[in-house]
């Protein structure tokens, strides 16, 4: 076992080229590829202890306090008991160290969860069954359908006709619509024949492992023939294996080396900016504790010097101290420990806690807690809470995360008529809502039971056989490129390479066309229950140029038609003069359609002659097989014939957008959330839902599409938009240009710089690559951080997580990435903070998250509630505890000017010990897990309160140094007031009392009294526990100092209880609790006042906000009407095609047809036939 879980010895050369043979491990061994294991976790068993603790006193104060307990013991300078320090440094270690050990355990579950899964090897000419983490690179496995795929293979056979295999990748690339691969002819012939498969031997050269999600280049040596390979012929780890019954492949990368796991990125250590700058702070304490100790030591050498010598006899110097400057030496470490009290460990025990608390709110929280499939909020991660209140950047995914993944048949405008809305009586428009009456399609038998539909007049259209409906559906019905599978009689389900056709087609099905079975020749209809068999004659496929698709059949009566359906900008441009009028109407709901979000297709139709027909197939047919030029000339071809179509109407669907995102969008924007989507889908499909979202609207000024295929392309573009948005940012003057023309500038961040309006960014996948490279990233940085929108597409994980860097690295900003599948697991990972959705998409995002919740709608909830109340608590706390520490342990400062730079302590000993463990640790924690300023509903109705936290306006340097300040001051006023009370005083009956004993009793109390009102000042939600924090510590402070100083327990133990009838004796006197009271008006008057002028003279954002709500809560102000929330604009939406282009003609070839299919042969199946129909 490799030490500490590191591997010392050879270093691994980086691999070149991947050579392998299939079914021989021997050779493969040789090359010492990774085996198909993964491991997230950080340690095991043997290495936990050294490893952790290793880490954990990688952080300063941890390393801090471990030198105070060996200085502590040593007698020489050791001015308190070393078990003052032990203690809370065991705690601090035991908490921290549980805490990890907790993560870890869980990180090793999912590990062996995933490794542990079963898969069918192929050993020795017999399928084995065995683990997913023992499969190694060069065999060949078997899977069925509906199985993960184990590693990254070489699809060999399968089930399917020419070998074809459906997949899905949502897990990679977000999308749900099923993709081909299909594996070559050579192996095609193996089959399901064992022992074929075990003589195979292959050899594979390719490509070294890499994140290439979209290519793969290699090629395959079988018996001296050489065999290209490319991605189509790849399965990918992460990817599920569709309506395939079984398939068999060769292993080419396992594990670590999957384009999956190349994806993923690192797992980094995360850590807040408030702990990054209290290491700052902590350094800085030090310092400041190292010159105070040095002033004392060097007071101390001179006092022995000039004082101290002469009075040796009645203060003898202690053994082996021969000399006043070793005398100082020894007095600075003893001041060392006399004063580290201003970093004390109880700070870090509090910040875990109040984390760990804050946590728990957020688990807790009903309101976040998903009914639907129980599913309660999250946090994964108990470090990182406050970060959620100083968010300024959020990177979300899209499909899964801002939608359901859902596409649903919404609205529909036929010859002129619109359908989809509801009215009342009065002929009112009514909105939906889940108590609105369904169309009942219980009189189709074939009907989709989850299909739903609203508006009852289409249904009567149908039934009343009005012809442009009835077209309008057979139109849906026949011309899509979808896969019917009938595995029951009457049990259908649609493979749709695109959701959108899926919805089609299955309203189409509803209404009574439904699409039955297809062969490369036919596609069986049974419409309105009568089985009708359409010739299939030419599919005109769909590209990005076109942006349509075409069918051509013949109707069972002989009729020749086109059918078309495509983008309503293309279609219009295609129709007949004759259509003018309701070219119109269509267009005014196609408006409408689109300003609600809905993607829009225009549907048309074309009557054929049968001796044009005729000819033009010829020449179809020509072009086809021609070898030069073929996809001009077919484009030439489709062209002439898609021309004078007969308008028919429109379609509508809903990407169904998750419940409350425009809302929560909308609210985030308000507290100046910055949102970009990284998507895996196509440009058109993204700019719809940002559209349908209220992240792009028609009111901005401009939204830039960035589709450069080359680098200067890129750049240009990149310009461009920058100079719209701001022109003097190309000046000589500009203050980022200056900075980055000057070599020697250390920091790379970027100030903010503001747009002259409100824009959007659109980049593609492929022109994204290029500005991520040199210099282009901060060209790409400047220009999209002007925007108030930005959506990526076609992107890749790894380039999900590179954006995310590109903004940590140039912004001085806390980011957060939100995402649902594998494909978002990297940019969760390089995010500030990373929040996963357990969605659709299986449960990795949820597992490398740092918090978890259902819905996307929960994240304003999370960072405006949650977020900002953390974010507020932490600051209240440091600001706070840094000042009463500073208090309490500058007063030793002053009074070692009294006392002879002695490392005299001011206070008792049990007094030092029990301040920060007993006396003010449970206020500062009521205050640091109650506290609000104003209750969650304020805090969602009110975005602009979340500002503070994005500049960090709470706790920052200056803040730190106005705490020091505060507490230089109170500790003056906390050393001097009870000094001159004490000075030469007698008591009422004549006896003195300026002793030591009495002068630290009333010192302490002083303090106390004064930090518990500041504590009372800072709180701003008051609760009984916060009451009776600080009214108990008091009480718990009088009672054990009249129980200490007591004198039954100074006889019981006379050495550790020296401060007998101190108590009694001094607090009786009034002219002490009058010197008590003028402590506290002194130290807290100036911070009332300074509270009172600056709320007044210059308010903050959140001064302005809380009077806001103050006033609305004295006159609260009427409900709101509910609204269905509405984006108005003239944008129409193209149809988000989603299938890959040529799918037309693989099934005009009939390669992915199955020999028989049930049901589908016989064409009489109806629902409407005698044995059917109900009786």
């Amino acid at each position: 076992m490799p030490l500490f879980g590191l591997k010392f010895g050879k270093k691994k050369l980086k691999e070149e080229e991947r050579h392998l043979q299939a079914n021989n491990r021997d050779f493969n061994l040789e090359f010492e590829y990774a085996n198909n294991s993964i491991k997230t976790s950080k340690y095991n068993f043997f290495t936990f202890l050294p490893l952790n603790l290793f880490e954990q006193f990688q952080r300063i104060a941890n390393a801090y306090f471990l030198f105070l307990l060996i200085l502590q013991l040593i007698p020489q300078v050791s001015s308190l008991s070393w078990f003052t320090t032990v203690v809370p440094l065991v705690l601090v270690l035991t908490v921290s160290g549980v805490k990890d050990a907790i993560d870890d355990f869980n990180r090793h579950k999912s590990d062996n969860h995933v490794n542990n899964r079963p898969v069918q090897v192929l050993i020795n000419g017999r399928l084995k069954d065995d683990k997913w983490m023992n499969i190694q690179v060069g065999d060949i496995i078997k899977l069925e359908n509906n199985n993960f795929v184990t590693a990254d293979l070489l699809l060999l056979s399968s089930s399917e006709p020419h070998s074809l295999t459906y997949i899905e990748t949502a897990e990679l690339d977000g999308e749900t619509n099923l993709k081909v691969k299909q594996a070559l002819t050579v192996t095609a012939e193996l089959g399901l024949d064992l022992q074929k498969l075990s003589d195979f031997n292959g050899e594979v050269k390719c490509e070294a492992p890499n994140n290439k999600l979209d290519k793969f280049t290699g090629t395959l040596t079988l018996h001296g023939e050489k065999f290209a390979l490319d991605n189509e012929k790849m399965l990918l780890r992460g990817c599920t294996i569709r309506n395939t019954e079984w398939c068999f492949g060769l292993v080419i990368y396992a594990g670590p080396d999957t384009k999956l796991m190349q994806n993923c990125g690192k797992t980094t250590f995360k850590r807040t900016s408030i702990d990054r700058l209290m290491n700052v702070l902590v350094l800085v304490i030090f310092a400041f504790l190292a010159l105070m100790c040095f002033i004392l030591a060097i007071g101390n050498g001179i006092w022995e010097y000039d004082t101290g010598y002469y009075f040796q006899v009645y203060l003898p110097w202690a053994d082996g101290v021969s000399s006043a400057p070793y005398s100082g030496f020894l007095m600075f470490w003893s001041y060392v420990i006399i004063l580290n009290t201003v970093v004390p460990i109880s700070l870090y025990v509090s910040v875990e806690i109040i984390r760990l608390g804050n946590s728990f709110y957020i688990d807790w929280d009903r309101k976040m807690y998903y009914p639907l499939n129980d599913t309660p909020a999250q946090a994964r991660t108990t470090t990182l809470n406050e970060e959620l209140g100083q968010i300024k950047y959020i990177f979300s995914d899209k499909t899964g995360t801002l939608t359901q993944n859902i596409m649903a048949f919404n609205k529909c405008s036929i010859n002129g008529k619109s359908y989809g809305e509801v009215y009342d009586l009065a002929g009112q428009r009514t909105e939906i809502t889940e108590h609105t009456e369904k169309v009942d399609f219980s009189y189709n038998q074939l009907a989709d039971p989850k299909f739903v539909f609203y508006d009852h007049s289409l249904v009567e259209a149908v039934k009343l056989d009005d012809a442009a409906t009835h077209r309008f559906f057979r139109l849906l019905s026949l011309c899509h490129t979808v896969m019917p599978e009938e595995k029951k009689e009457g049990n259908l389900v649609y493979q749709a390479q695109s959701p959108d056709e899926g919805a089609l087609v299955t309203a189409a099905r509803n209404f009574g066309f439904v699409f039955r079975a297809r062969t490369p020749e036919t596609i069986t209809v049974v419409e309105m229950g009568e089985t009708k068999v359409y010739e299939l004659l030419a599919i005109l496929d769909f590209n990005n140029v076109r942006k349509r698709m075409s069918v051509i059949v013949r109707s069972p009566e002989g009729d020749l038609t086109l059918y078309c359906k495509g983008a309503d900008t293309i279609v219009y441009e295609l129709l007949d003069s004759s259509c003018g009028p309701l070219k119109d109407e269509t267009m005014e709901h196609l408006n409408e359609f689109a300003g609600e979000g809905l993607r829009t297709l225009v549907l048309a139709y074309k009557n054929l002659p049968e001796d044009y027909f005729e000819e033009w197939h010829q020449r179809h047919h020509e072009a086809s097989t021609a070898l030069d030029g073929r996809e001009e000339k077919l484009s030439e071809l489709y062209e002439e014939i898609e021309k004078d179509l007969m308008l028919l109407g429109a379609t509508a669907i809903e990407d169904k957008l998750q419940d409350g995102v425009p809302q929560t969008i909308e609210t985030l924007a308000k507290a100046h959330i910055k949102i970009w989507v990284l998507t895996g889908d196509k440009q058109e499909t993204a700019v719809n839902i940002g559209y349908s979202c209220n992240m792009l609207h028609d009111d901005m000024k401009d939204v830039f599409i960035i589709e450069g295929n080359t680098s200067e392309a890129v750049l240009d573009e990149l310009r461009s938009a920058r100079k719209k948005m701001k022109p003097d940012s190309f000046l000589d003057s500009d203050e980022i240009n200056i900075k980055f023309e000057n070599p020697s500038t250390k920091s790379r961040i970027l100030p903010e710089e503001q747009a002259n309006g409100v824009y959007g960014l659109v980049i593609n996948g492929h022109s994204l690559a290029y500005a991520l490279e040199g210099n282009m990233e901060l060209e790409l940085v400047r220009t999209a951080c002007m925007c108030k929108v930005v959506i990526c597409c076609r992107v890749t994980p790894l380039q999900k997580a590179q954006v995310v860097e590109l903004v940590k690295k140039y912004k001085k900003a806390v980011t957060l990435a939100i995402g649902d599948g594998a494909n978002d697991v990297s940019m969760i990972k390089t995010a500030h903070i990373g929040v996963g959705i357990s969605g659709q998409e299986g449960m990795q995002a949820v597992l490398s998250s740092d918090f978890s919740f259902a819905q996307f709608r929960y994240l304003q909830r999370l960072l405006l509630v949650h977020g900002r109340w953390s974010y507020i608590r932490m600051c209240k706390f440091l600001r706070y505890f840094f000042y009463k520490n500073f208090a309490f342990t500058l007063v030793h400062f002053w009074y070692g000017f009294f006392s002879g730079f002695s490392a005299q302590t001011v206070y008792d000993q049990w007094f030092i010990t029990l301040y920060n463990l007993v006396y003010t640790s449970l206020p500062v924690l009521g205050m640091s897990l109650f506290d609000q300023d104003v209750d969650d509903r304020w805090s969602m109705q009110f975005p602009h309160l979340y500002e503070p936290g994005q500049q960090n306006l709470y706790f920052n340097k200056i803040e730190f140094v106005k705490c020091v300040l505060h507490g230089t001051y109170s500790s003056l006023i906390l050393f001097f007031i009870p000094y001159g009370a004490m000075y030469d005083t007698v008591r009422s009956d004549g006896k003195a009392i300026a002793d030591y004993q009495s002068f630290a009793l009333m010192a302490q109390t002083c303090l106390l009294i004064v930090v518990s009102v500041q504590i009372g000042l800072d709180t701003a939600y008051w609760t009984a526990v916060n009451q009776f924090f600080i009214w108990g510590s008091l009480s718990v402070y009088f009672a054990i100092i009249f129980t200490m100083y007591s004198d039954g327990m100074y006889l019981i133990f006379t050495a550790s209880f020296p401060f007998i009838g101190t108590a009694r004796n001094t607090l009786s006197q009034p002219n002490v609790w009058l010197a008590i009271f003028l402590s506290i008006i002194l130290c807290v008057l100036p911070v009332v006042g300074g509270r009172f002028l600056k709320a007044q003279l210059m308010p903050t954002v959140s001064d302005k906000v809380l009077r806001k709500i103050r006033a609305a809560k004295k006159r609260p102000p009427p409900p709101l009407p509910k609204t269905r929330l509405r984006r108005t604009s003239t944008r129409r939406s193209g149809y988000a095609f989603s299938h890959q282009h040529g799918f037309g003609a693989l099934i005009m070839s009939g390669r992915n047809m199955r020999p028989k299919l049930p049901f589908t042969t016989t064409g009489t199946f109806s629902p409407n036939s005698e044995k059917n129909r109900h009786k």
